[in-house]
């Protein structure tokens, strides 16, 4: 089972501040840990939404093309850890040792989501 550790994008991210050494410690700590365990997919942060776009499909083949950034911080992401795991419980006691990614140790939470594999359609689960 694929499950995605999604880090929501603050103020401070959203401004390209550097997280502190600290943190970018933590995070690298954690990371070789899930990566010695084998679990380990894929872990990187996102630049702002100044430097992204949307895509808005309006009708048919019609889009538009929306420049960021994005006024909802809250709603977008700032970065992510896949992993790969036996089960939901395991997921759930990785994303449990997740250091605090705000910037200034304060409240924050992270979403965690599992992927979809071709064997759910198969089997008609979800």
């Amino acid at each position: 089972m694929r499950y995605m550790i999604i880090v929501k994008a603050s103020a401070d991210s959203e401004a390209g501040a550097v997280p502190p050494a600290s943190l970018l410690a933590a995070m690298a700590d954690y990371h070789e840990e899930l990566a010695r365990a084998g679990v380990l997919l894929d872990a990187t942060g996102l630049e702002a939404s100044s430097h992204g776009w949307r895509v808005r499909f309006e009708r048919g083949d019609q889009r538009r093309i929306i420049d960021g950034p994005f006024a909802e911080t809250k709603e977008l992401v700032a970065g992510y850890t896949l992993i790969q795991v036996r089960s939901r419980e395991e997921a759930l006691e990785w994303s449990r040792r997740f250091p605090n990614p705000a910037t200034d140790g304060g409240a924050c939470e992270i979403e965690v989501r599992r992927l979809f594999e071709q064997e759910d359609f198969q089997r008609g689960d979800h």
